[in-house]
């Protein structure tokens, strides 16, 4: 498919404004989660990208109504009739997302029974599936895995369990969320993630009729009700395409307004920008970023659970640090393979040397263990376009940040894969003034 593919001429400093919407990490979840009531609830601020309507796409194969709004980037999802799927056609959705785990719980509720196929995602490292579903065995559910997929049964209401996580996961917290608000009693969640994007999805249950309490010591404590409404809510921005932006910034010494970024959500990846000589500017409208002259400074970075830096904010930094004068360390400590995409930045020029102890200061679980998770990246370093295949959503925003910054022209593969968490990626480039193709338009050009 050739217009998978972007030409990319580097060498010019972003410029301009651009919006970001709603998180990616919250709004296929409280899509999801509209599954549960007994009413349509309306979700705001929703962006246009790939795992939006491939949760779309699964909602209404199991009856679920869902219609665009009178407000740009608003859904109307009305689940009244809730129905079973036909497992072919849930298992076209096979490879392409992740998010079908979540459909267990609110299925199990709605239907007594439910159907996941083999799951897709980014791969950057181990996100096992099983604990998903010992959560729900917990929680009542039997469980039978096929060839095709993992079918999931409830004879009787699911009942709120207690539940310690070895390791404050989002996905699995959210799997619990999304179930133990209509199972019978209480359920104790212990060791949960408390990411911004968690808050949310938990201020969309709540507004369901779900009783949901946050304890200080990442406890989170549910009580089952036994029907939930509809909900109206506003998806907090994405933070993580925000700060991507500002990575791209900084890279190309540039300037870039990104309207929607929050300040609150942002404040780690915000201090460290600016630990690195970064500049930003808040309003009530969003975030300014830019690159204020001189050279960028190297820093120790450590990835972590929130309120942690972000491992997603990792990759877009890592580029702009490859510019930055001195050793950098990084550490990435949630997904023991995300510094595999730093080979192609080495082939264009960059100097990064990969560990596989824990560089940094703070041993973490994979330490001991034969994982390549530590970086010293040594800068500057001069970058030259080549050729660059996407391995997942972050690295392959990080590659254009990479082949916007380099001398020359990058040929990148596989963009279609930055659908899944950007929206409108190509036109926000082109705004900032970015020189890019694909090799459609280039061929119309050299036609005329």
């Amino acid at each position: 498919m050739t217009d998978d593919v972007l030409l990319v001429h580097g060498g010019t400093p972003l410029e301009g404004e651009i919006r970001v919407r709603g998180a990616k990490n919250l709004v296929p979840k409280a899509m999801v989660a509209a599954l549960l009531g007994q009413g349509p609830s309306r979700l705001r601020n929703v962006p246009d990208i790939r795992d939006v309507k491939v949760v779309r796409g699964l909602l209404q194969l199991h009856g679920v109504t869902v219609r665009s709004g009178e407000e740009e980037g608003e859904l109307i999802l009305d689940p009244s009739h809730v129905e079973s799927a036909n497992v072919a056609d849930i298992d076209a959705h096979a490879g392409s997302s992740r998010i079908p785990i979540l459909f267990c719980g609110p299925l199990l509720h709605r239907l007594g029974h439910a159907f996941i196929p083999g799951l897709g995602g980014c791969d950057i490292g181990g996100r096992p599936v099983d604990f998903h579903f010992e959560v729900l065995r917990q929680f009542g559910a039997t469980i039978e895995k096929h060839p095709q997929g993992t079918y999931l049964a409830a004879s009787q209401r699911l009942r709120g369990t207690k539940i310690e996580l070895p390791y404050p996961s989002v996905g699995a917290t959210e799997q619990v969320l999304l179930t133990a608000v209509l199972a019978e009693g209480d359920t104790e969640l212990r060791n949960a993630a408390i990411e911004p994007e968690i808050v949310d999805l938990i201020c969309v249950l709540q507004k369901m009729g779900a009783i949901i309490s946050m304890g200080t010591d990442r406890t989170i404590l549910i009580t089952g009700v036994d029907h939930l409404g509809g909900y109206e809510h506003r998806a907090l921005p994405d933070r993580l395409e925000a700060a991507s932006w500002a990575c791209a910034a900084l890279a190309t010494k540039g300037d870039i307004y990104v309207r929607g970024a929050r300040q609150l959500e942002m404040m780690t990846f915000l201090n460290t920008f600016r630990k690195v000589g970064g500049a930003f500017a808040v309003d009530d409208e969003g975030i300014r970023f830019w690159h204020p002259g001189g050279e960028l400074n190297a820093i120790a970075l450590e990835t972590d659970v929130h309120p942690g830096f972000q491992t997603d904010w990792q990759q877009p930094l890592v580029v702009a640090l490859t510019q930055a004068a001195g050793l950098s360390i990084v550490h990435e400590t949630v997904y023991e393979s995300r510094l595999g995409f730093t080979s192609a930045l080495n082939q264009m020029g960059a100097h990064i040397q990969l560990y596989r102890e824990c560089l940094g200061g703070t041993p973490c679980r994979f330490g001991q263990r034969n994982f390549l998770h530590s970086a010293v990246v040594s800068g500057p370093a001069k970058l030259l376009g080549g050729e660059l295949v996407i391995p997942d959503l972050r690295g392959g925003f990080s590659y254009l940040i990479a082949a916007l910054a380099a001398e020359g022209t990058s040929t990148v593969h596989g963009i279609s894969l930055i659908n899944r968490g950007y929206e409108n990626f190509l036109e926000k480039l082109r705004a900032l003034g970015a020189h890019v193709q694909l090799p459609s338009e280039q061929e119309l050009l050299t036609s005329v």
